[in-house]
């Protein structure tokens, strides 16, 4: 079980079930971690700007950072309009990116790593994009969104199924992609760690064997903390591109 690179996306009921209203609930380790995603952000944020000061402290410098970060992002992506995305877009990008380094601890657990959440976040966001775009534009919107001006008539019905179903797999590919790189690393990183303790436990032959892995785990671990912050930042980038699709809509 402990070499078992499936059995950390498991989740597990921390608490007894209980029924409210006819539904059962129960506090599982996904919910425990979702919730000190939430908390380890709202602290560090707390903490960065509880004495800002004009020379800022290493704590405020990183804080500044990662907002001057996503309001460039949303500013180059979106423009002028894209201010009052800024708080959607910055809290989508801190909780991903948080949640992807929690669960590069040992024992702790990948949020990330399950594809309801991803598909969740995903769904909310082509949900609030279409939104927008009603709002902006009327039910027009879709005309414009599915129907692009001045391609022949005799070809418009294959351009518009091409762009629906482009429209429609965009939830897929945005919760997808997280879901599936976190996975697959994760499960890469188990196996290679678990090949270093398999072979230190057969004597000093099976320690100088469990030398590459030891050193393709560590590799792999640096990579992870790379691809968390990747995820986070594309996951960001393209909410941003889609609502510029809502606000802008054009071909």
């Amino acid at each position: 079980m402990a070499n078992d690179p499936i059995h950390q996306f498991q989740i597990h009921d921390l608490t007894d079930k209980f029924h409210i209203g006819g539904y059962e609930f129960s506090f599982t380790n996904s919910a425990l971690f979702m919730g000190a995603t939430v908390l380890t952000i709202t602290g560090f944020l707390l903490l960065a700007a509880r004495k800002a000061e004009l020379v800022p402290g290493k704590t405020q410098s990183v804080g500044e950072l990662w907002y001057e970060m996503v309001h460039n992002m949303v500013r180059q992506v979106l423009g002028p309009e894209g201010k009052k995305f800024f708080p959607l877009v910055f809290s989508l990008f801190s909780f991903v990116l948080v949640a992807n380094m929690l669960g590069m601890f040992p024992y702790f657990f990948t949020v990330t790593s399950q594809v309801v959440v991803t598909a969740t976040l995903a769904v909310f966001v082509i949900v609030l994009v279409v939104l927008v775009g009603i709002w902006k534009h009327g039910l027009s919107w879709f005309k414009k969104l599915f129907i692009p001006h001045g391609v022949p008539l005799v070809i418009l019905p294959f351009i518009s199924l091409i762009e629906i179903i482009s429209f429609l797999s965009r939830p897929v590919s945005l919760g997808l992609r997280l879901f599936g790189n976190m996975l697959a690393g994760h499960i890469v990183l188990k196996v290679f760690a678990g090949f270093v303790v398999s072979l230190g436990a057969l004597g000093l032959g099976g320690m100088l064997g469990a030398i590459a892995p030891m050193f393709m785990a560590v590799a792999l671990t640096a990579l992870e903390f790379l691809v968390a912050f990747l995820q986070a930042f594309v996951f960001a980038i393209l909410t941003c591109v889609y609502l510029n699709d809502a606000l802008h809509p054009g071909h």
